[in-house]
């Protein structure tokens, strides 16, 4: 008996280890935005509807594959709102507003899909204007999903939003998609991180080494009292 719990609390470990694995794999392909602090990029604590920058910030937008917003791709290359809005002259009544649309790597595209290269803009809105807005004014088309996450931009790319990839990059699941009619109220990444519902792998893999161990233990007390 003690060898069949010993076996089936290693079998439990084993399904543990690979279910951790198997989630650390898998990733999203998506959008991430960005703000602009300094010389390093930090990733936006709000969605692009919600955030509303000022007159000389600079944005940005990253398309890759990354598990959560932890280990994100950030936006390539340099941005310097003095640099990116040159050649857009301020205007009394509006805002400028330096946007950065990194469409990421070949590795990172659905399949059939290529990459534009990485582009810069300098939007010119109303003050109010959030960066939704400013993006729209700079990079149309966008597209968005039901759920109001943006999807696309410049029409890049052409298919999918935000489906699950696995470690071969092939998606998992995909998601239904509209024009451009809504606006994201908050990143992929913070709506992916929490969409899960149920119990963990790692949770249910904890529950069987408890039953196993308590298993064990009850079959050693009753030979002792044997």
């Amino acid at each position: 008996m003690i060898r069949r719990a010993t076996t089936l609390l290693l079998a439990a470990l084993v399904l543990l280890t690979g279910a951790a694995q198997a989630a650390h794999a898998a990733g999203y392909r998506y959008w991430s935005f960005w703000d602009r602090d300094g010389d390093t990029w930090t990733y936006a604590t709000q969605g692009p509807s919600l955030a509303r920058p000022s007159d000389g910030d600079v944005q940005g937008f990253r398309f890759a594959v990354s598990e959560d917003s932890k280990d994100a791709a950030k936006p390539r290359g340099t941005a310097e709102f003095a640099v990116i809005c040159a050649r857009t002259p301020a205007r009394d009544g509006e805002k400028r507003v330096a946007l950065v649309i990194d469409f990421g790597t070949t590795a990172d595209a659905p399949s059939g899909e290529t990459p534009p290269a990485r582009r810069t803009a300098c939007a010119r809105v109303a003050p109010d204007a959030t960066t939704a807005e400013a993006l729209a004014a700079v990079a149309k088309p966008l597209r968005y999903d039901t759920n109001a996450l943006l999807c696309a931009i410049s029409g890049y790319p052409q298919r999918g939003c935000g489906e699950q990839v696995a470690g071969g990059g092939k998606p998992a699941a995909t998601e239904e998609t509209t024009d451009e009619t809504t606006t994201p109220d908050r990143t992929t990444a913070e709506k992916r991180e929490t969409s899960d519902e149920g119990p963990s792998l790692g949770l249910v893999a904890g529950i069987a080494v408890v039953a196993v161990l308590g298993a064990a233990a009850v079959w050693q007390a009753r030979r002792r009292r044997a």
